[in-house]
């Protein structure tokens, strides 16, 4: 397996993958896949990675910035797929520590995800790699007309921004 750099033409395997997670009902509160212009725009130009083995894109991992404030300059909110036959087989593990190392190298000192209750895996993938549970937003949205809480998890940077 390679963790590289997420290209443009990786869209349709990405786009595949987020859509998988979409139908799970617990990874997002979005429905429908953006396109990649949309999808393109709302993330970081750095740190958006693959893990790829044989051509194929078994998950992906990309930030995007949480405010447009520039205090919040360095704090990235986490996105992170997994394909339905990939899972439970380490590729979240290995690209989550690639976007942290990458994300510290571009200049980010906390990345935070929000995670819906139901997504024990990716509670699991979090904790594993470092993040730290911080609380708990309650009815903070609606997929299919239910309202869902999410759990907020952090990771602060050893590296950066602590001077």
């Amino acid at each position: 397996m390679l963790i590289r750099s997420m290209k443009a033409s990786d869209w349709e395997q990405v786009q595949q993958i987020y859509t998988e997670g979409m139908a799970t009902g617990f990874a997002t509160f979005e429905t429908k896949p953006p396109s990649y212009e949309n999808w393109n725009l709302s993330h970081v130009d750095s740190c958006r990675l693959v893990a790829e083995e044989n051509g194929i894109v078994l998950g992906w991992t990309a930030l995007s910035p949480v405010s447009s404030r520039c205090v919040y300059g360095g704090v990235a909110e986490v996105s992170v797929y997994i394909g339905s036959k990939s899972r439970g087989k380490g590729v979240g593990k290995q690209l989550m520590l690639q976007l942290i190392t990458e994300s510290e190298k571009a200049g980010f000192w906390t990345l935070q995800s929000g995670i819906f209750p139901e997504n024990k895996a990716s509670v699991k993938l979090h904790e594993t790699v470092g993040f730290r549970y911080i609380g708990k937003r309650e009815r903070v949205g609606k997929i299919h007309g239910v309202w869902k809480d999410n759990l907020l998890f952090e990771k602060r940077s050893k590296k950066v921004g602590i001077e």
